[in-house]
């Protein structure tokens, strides 16, 4: 699989927008090359450069098999219009919380999974919760890297 946003491509910096600097809400993403099989995707976007360790800013999942284009600003609903059903991040609050870092420059990765199942996980759930939860059922996966620094 293949994971792409038009608003940044691979390690360049996000733009202020997606940011707790700017609107905070979450880039438009787009996948191709599924695998056959795939019965849902889950998504986390992380940052393993946080001072206290990887901090969480995305979990969602249950995203159905045909969606292959999220818009910008999913919004913070449990279950978005787009489809599926948003986790809790390190904010504590459902849905995207965009990058936030307290001194330099941080990298966030867009984590992709296309899974053989769908999870039926509900609203809520955290990262590690998700993991497991995929644990065995992880067709392909594929990843974007962008940067922010304030």
């Amino acid at each position: 699989m293949e994971l792409r946003s038009a608003a940044f491509s691979e390690g360049e910096m996000i733009p202020r927008k997606y940011t707790c600097d700017g609107q905070d809400v979450s880039p438009p993403l787009e996948w191709s090359a599924v695998p056959e099989g795939t019965k849902s995707f889950a998504l986390i976007c992380d940052d393993p450069d946080a001072p206290m360790g990887t901090w969480v800013h995305w979990v969602y999942y249950d995203i159905p098999p045909q969606i292959t284009v999220l818009p910008e600003d999913v919004g913070s609903q449990k279950k978005p219009a787009s489809g599926g059903v948003q986790g809790i991040n390190d904010f504590r609050k459902i849905g995207y919380g965009g990058p936030c870092p307290p001194s330099g420059t941080h990298r966030y990765y867009f984590k992709l999974y296309a899974l053989n199942k769908a999870l039926n996980l509900s609203p809520g759930a955290d990262k590690q919760t998700l993991l497991k939860e995929m644990e065995g059922h992880i067709l392909d996966r594929a990843e974007l890297m962008g940067r922010y620094k304030r």
